[in-house]
């Protein structure tokens, strides 16, 4: 078995973010690290909405990333630490739209190891020096300077190494132009490694250390250190210099410490509390996450605790020494990863888990009536300051990034009956966590809908001057009658615009600069700009049937067969061709390009013809309207449209260019002109025409639904795009160097136009039935769109209601409460409050105890109380996924855990129907692990799944790991035991159990007669039923550990298992492997207990391994297009959707194997990992062939591209069309 790997949705979870100008314009960008991609982004300063300007897969783990500029530069840098034992520095290219490497050093080994550096990384803020730290020991500084031709140059390393020492976090502090200055975090283990009691472990302190950069001697000493009170979780660095005091803010737990070398004193803050907060009282309080704002007169620092509240930190200075440090209460968002300040004054959160936010800071907070904590303040030993949480008041949202990540489990079924099947996914963690229900398709947002006198046929829109920004008319053509529309604050009819509104037209459009025509059964008017007009009549009794209009040109059919064409002189007027050219069959569709810059004419007029061909015609003056080529289609064209795609241009920032010079028309920029083709029968194909002799080449066809397909050129991006309207709207367009062609996730539609107002830049206009839509597509690039149902809980596993499609699912929180303990909680919480009080206030206590009981804070929001360890709160959900309503849900008591959950039919119960069986944990220990042994419930679920019955409770000695349906029993995997339960009148009846199992069991599969048992760290177990002996029997194992988190089966001897690590393998067990006992003449099972490498006696093999590198968390054997072959589809819990895709000829995978070798010589990985031993991070790559590394080959030079396609005797367009063939044939 060969396989392809695919990435369908990138991940989507964050790990840094760094902000800068990245591309040296005046605009910031914000560079993001998705695990093992980076992205780059923009902000629009005037709408708030988020655009990627590029994302690029590593093939590494990047571990550390920082931004930084050169002093007196206009321009970033990006430096990241990764798994590569490489220090690299990256640049952004706006021309090419690329990321490059300026440099790579290489320090240490590959892989995160504990003392190879790459995991820590601190700046001079001058952009002089980078110091780069391992977990342990090491730390190696480079200095960066430029040279004589303004170019980056970076120093051999200066080691600054300690044995025996712990890094927990680094920052560079800013020291003006002394010699740079870097302070750490450290640990020296030494001692208590040497002492066995544990005591010299406690006493332990951690040290605050401060290594100075001696730029003269060009070494690294170390200056200062000192020991800490708290244990510190990070470091932030005190702008100095000209700006301010230097020094480091220290967050440690409960505490914020200002410290700094001389004279200064230490100032210390404890981190302000709740009022009234649930969470459990003994835990401490730690800031999670910073941001830093300067400008050239103040500076601030916005910093977040574990519970999502921002506080803004100034501090006070009495010459150049800080004499305290105030926090006040900003605003409260979700926990965040990152968090970045922009010039612009947006706020960038990247959130733990879940979707990223925007933020734009309204207020900086200065003058609300929030209370100010100050260091000055006096307070007792371990007090604290208190604050109440409320909606956001500084910040206003702008903008949302969708999440998927922590995807815990996901399915791929059709629920909701629309031939192309959706994804369910459970993403989320606590009361922020959703359902996602993914669809294939693009997100539409509706700006206005109004209803029209009748059902129209077409729909335009003009411009008045072809140098306008915006539209001027709607034109809306109905059988008999059309209505003009003018667009302004709002779109109102019109009837002096000079268009004919008696007749239904044919087409509209703007010619030249400041006309417009309309074409109509009868003939053509021409207006001019100061409304005269200009009519021709079709003669005799001729109508027109069909017209193709640009800029410049206008060509119509006369009674079906007879081609007139018009061309613009330079006095403005339409000029007939004196010949017209009679057509072999009927016309059924003709299209024009657009006219080219600074050319005169578009030179070819494609036409469709009732024969099945298309024909290209040239409209050159020598020999116009003579055929130029020909193409036979499968069934009659129903539209055409010729549009220029794949400009490199546009992705390019009006800001980076310079202004003064000429624009570029080389010929790598210029696009290739496509002859989109929509046929009668649903399918769309592309076929390049070649701008000097109007050949046609290299056709990729596409189905796309069950209507005629009729295309529409509109402007996406700057660039032109194609929509295609079948049974769903498509819309075909080129976002980051390669094609797209993604359906709208929206009704049916009947005609379009581009559209563009002040309100809507980049609209489209669009009629369906007997209205008028103007719709706004603002995600380019997403693969899914998205709709989210809230759930209370982390999910963990959910079950589909075969009858109705509706689920099940399972929630579970540890450290949390469940509703009833909550409540109880707050009464007591309450009764403390009005019992405390003393005689004169005890009304006024009644009054804040009631005010505290009814205040209820959204959890989604401001995070659910942490209620301590050992804690848990589980509920059973029943969604109906359409519409997203919960049916019921039901609580567990306080401190059970749902571990598990299956859906059975018992053969014993005869009644047809289902059975949930939910396997719970009673009061669990995480760390260590101790459990007081668990619960089997069964509830008997309603045909039509709208409520539970709870049957019986079944208490047993271990954890219910696993639970599975098998011939009509359950198959309940209890900590190491593997049982056959069957369903009892009180409770369930023990029937079978096999005690080999190694250490405890995560996942059952059963298919016939057969068990595939995983357990956590010893991977898959074959057993096969005996019915007869009624017994389970191991028969075959693996011969690698494996820490199994998902597996599914492919077939009787095959299974999928996807490991903790990021791998994936398929195991197969061997023609040789027999699962049937009975070939031991002895009868004492012998064979089985002979066993092989201390275990079973066979053994299965390995016939697929890749490292995906990121944690795969469910897998599914489906179909994701109708139509489509069977892949196997991965989410991974950083919110990574992708499959694998079986390839079916050797011929395809010989292919892709040299393509593959050709990119890992031709593009080696950006962050200086090796490729090939990148996806053997655990395990040998084995039969599996990266997909993203081939794609990487759409957006390399066309240099490159040429000489692999050379070295593989095709073409560039050959392998592009080989890319887009495997992945539509599985996937989109």
């Amino acid at each position: 078995m060969y396989l392809y790997s695919l990435t369908l949705q990138k991940g989507t979870g964050v790990t840094h973010a760094v902000h800068g100008n990245f591309s040296g314009g005046k605009q910031q960008e914000i560079l993001l690290s998705r695990g093992k991609s980076l992205e780059l982004m923009r902000p629009d300063s005037n709408t708030g909405k988020v655009h990627t300007l590029l994302s690029t897969e590593i093939f590494g783990c990047i571990r550390a990333l920082m931004a930084f500029r050169l002093t007196g530069g206009t321009k970033d840098y990006i430096v990241v630490g990764s798994d590569s034992g490489r220090i690299v520095i990256l640049e952004y290219m706006p021309a090419k739209n690329a990321l490059e490497k300026v440099h790579q050093e290489t320090f240490g080994k590959s892989g995160c190891r504990r003392i190879v550096p790459g995991q820590y990384f601190a700046i001079d803020p001058k952009g002089r020096a980078v110091m780069i730290g391992a977990v342990e020991k090491q730390k190696l500084a480079y200095i960066m300077n430029r040279d004589t031709q303004a170019r980056l140059t970076i120093s051999s390393p200066l080691e600054a190494h300690k044995s025996n020492t712990l890094t927990y976090h680094m920052v560079g502090v800013d020291v003006g132009f002394d010699n740079p200055m870097f302070a750490c975090l450290e640990i020296d283990y030494e001692e208590s490694d040497l002492d066995p009691s544990g005591d010299a472990a406690q006493r332990t302190q951690q040290t605050l250390t401060f290594y100075e950069l001696d730029l003269g001697l060009n070494h690294v000493v170390r200056k200062y250190s000192e020991p800490l009170e708290e244990h510190a979780n990070f470091l932030v660095s005190v702008p100095g210099g000209n700006d301010g005091p230097s020094g480091v803010l220290i967050c440690s737990e409960n505490y914020l410490t200002y410290k700094n070398l001389g004279d200064q004193h230490d100032i210390r803050c404890p981190i302000p509390r709740r009022r009234n907060d649930l969470d459990d009282p003994e835990r401490g309080m730690i800031f999670i996450c910073s941001a830093t704002h300067r400008t050239k007169s103040m500076y601030f620092f916005l910093l977040q605790t574990e519970q999502g509240d921002i506080f803004k930190i100034t501090l006070e200075t009495d010459d150049d020494v800080v004499s305290e440090i105030k926090l006040k209460y900003f605003d409260t968002v979700p926990p965040a990863s990152a968090m970045c300040v922009l010039k612009t004054g947006f706020l960038f959160v990247a959130s733990e888990f879940g979707n990223h936010y925007l933020y734009q800071i309204a207020h900086l907070g200065d003058d609300d009536d929030e209370p100010e904590f100050s260091s000055a303040m006096p307070l007792e030993e371990g007090e604290t300051f208190f604050f109440a949480p409320r909606t956001l008041k500084n910040l206003v949202l702008v903008d949302e990034l969708p999440s998927f990540a922590p995807i815990i489990t996901s399915q791929v079924a059709d629920l909701a009956n629309e031939d192309t099947p959706q994804l369910y996914v459970l993403c989320g963690r606590g009361p922020r966590s959703t359902l996602r229900v993914l669809r294939h398709g693009l997100e539409v947002s509706e700006m206005a809908v109004s209803e029209l006198p009748g059902n129209p046929n077409a729909v335009w829109t003009v411009k008045k001057r072809a140098d306008d920004e915006f539209d001027a008319y709607i034109i809306v053509s109905f059988v008999n009658a059309t209505l003009v529309l003018s667009i302004g604050e709002t779109v109102e009819e019109v009837t002096d615009s000079g268009f004919l509104g008696t007749t239904p037209t044919l087409c509209c459009a703007a010619l030249g600069d400041d006309a417009l025509v309309q074409v109509y059964p009868d003939g053509i008017r021409h207006i001019r700009s100061d409304k005269r007009v200009n009519e021709w009549k079709a003669p005799g009794k001729k109508s027109i049937t069909k017209c193709a209009v640009n800029q410049r040109q206008v060509v119509i059919t006369l009674s079906g067969r007879e081609l007139v064409y018009f061309e613009m002189d330079p006095t403005g007027e339409l000029n007939e061709y004196t010949e017209r050219s009679e057509m072999p069959a009927e016309i059924m569709c003709m299209a024009l390009g657009t006219v080219p810059d600074g050319e005169q004419r578009s030179w070819f007029l494609a036409v469709g013809l009732a024969d099945n061909t298309v024909r290209i015609l040239s409209l050159d003056p020598n020999n116009c309207l003579t055929p130029c080529s020909m193409q036979a289609l499968p069934s009659p064209a129903e539209s055409l449209c010729l549009v220029e795609m794949g400009h490199t241009e546009s992705t390019t920032s009006a800001g980076a260019m310079d202004d003064d010079a000429p624009p570029q028309r080389s010929g790598s920029n210029k696009g290739t002109i496509y002859l989109n083709i929509g046929l009668s029968n649903g399918v769309l194909l592309r076929t390049v025409l070649d701008p000097v002799s109007g050949d046609l080449a290299d056709t990729r066809t596409r189905y796309l639904g069950s209507r005629p397909v009729k295309l529409f050129r509109i402007k996406m991006q700057g660039a032109e795009a194609v929509l295609a309207m079948s049974s769903r709207s498509w819309l075909s367009y080129y976002h980051q160097n390669r094609f797209h062609l993604t359906p709208l996730s929206y009704e049916t539609l009947e005609y379009a136009s581009g559209f563009s107002s002040e309100q809507c830049s980049e609209g489209i206009v669009a009629i369906s039935t007997n209205t008028l839509r103007i719709l706004a597509l603002e995600k380019l690039g997403a693969v899914f769109n998205q709709v989210a149902f809230p759930l209370q809980f982390t999910p963990r596993t959910f079950v589909i209601h075969p009858d109705t499609g509706r689920m099940l699912i399972a929630e579970t929180d540890h450290n949390a409460y469940t509703e009833d303990t909550k409540s109880a909680r707050k009464e007591q919480m309450a009764e403390e409050m009005r019992s405390a009080a003393g005689d004169e206030e005890r009304e006024l206590a009644r009054e804040m105890a009631n005010a505290f009981i009814n205040e209820v804070l959204p959890e989604d929001v401001f995070s659910a109380p942490k209620a301590g360890l050992g804690l848990w709160a589980s509920q059973i959900r029943c969604l109906d996924a359409m519409h997203g309503q919960t049916m019921f849900s039901m609580s567990l008591a306080q401190n059970e855990a749902i571990m598990s959950m299956a859906m059975v039919k018992f053969s014993v119960a005869a009644d047809g129907r289902y059975y949930l069986a939910v396997g719970i944990a009673r009061d669990l220990q995480l760390n260590p692990r101790i459990s007081q042994g668990g619960y089997l419930d069964i509830y008997k679920i309603d045909p039509t799944c709208s409520s539970l019955e709870f049957m019986h409770r079944t208490e047993i000695d271990e954890i219910p790991g696993a639970l599975c349906g098998f011939q009509g029993r359950l198959l309940a995997g209890c900590g190491r035991m593997l049982r056959i339960y069957d369903l009892g009148k009180k409770k369930m009846l023990r029937k079978c159990e096999n005690k080999h199992i190694p250490y405890q069991i995560v996942n059952i599969q059963a298919m016939g007669h057969r068990v595939y048992v995983s357990d956590v760290q010893e991977s898959v177990f074959f057993l096969r039923y005996r019915r007869a002996e009624n017994q389970l029997i191991i028969f075959a194992d693996d011969t690698h550990p494996r820490w199994v988190t998902a597996t599914t089966l492919l077939d009787y001897d095959t299974i999928a298992i996807a490991d903790k690590f990021g791998n994936l393998s398929i195991q197969r067990l061997p023609h040789s492997v027999t699962d049937d006992v009975d070939e031991d003449p002895t009868g004492t099972k012998s064979l089985w207990d002979r066993g092989l490498l201390s275990g079973a006696s066979q053994k299965s093999e390995n016939i697929c391994s890749f490292h995906v590198g990121e944690i795969i968390m469910s897998l599914q054997k489906a179909t994701l297009i109708p139509g489509g072959s069977e892949a196997l589809i991965y989410s991974t819990l950083n919110g990574t959707v992708g499959a694998f895709v079986p390839f079916t000829s050797r011929e395809d995978y010989d292919f892709f194997q040299h393509l593959e070798m050709h990119m890992r010589n031709e593009n080696p990985p950006l962050c200086g990992r090796d490729h090939l031993s990148y996806r053997s991070s655990y395990y040998p790559v084995k039969n599996v062939l990266d997909g993203d590394l081939c794609e990487q080959y759409l957006s390399i030079e066309a240099a490159k591209q040429k000489s692999i396609a050379g070295d593989m005797f095709r073409t560039p367009n050959q392998i592009c069309k080989k890319l887009e063939d495997i992945r539509t044939r599985y996937a989109f």
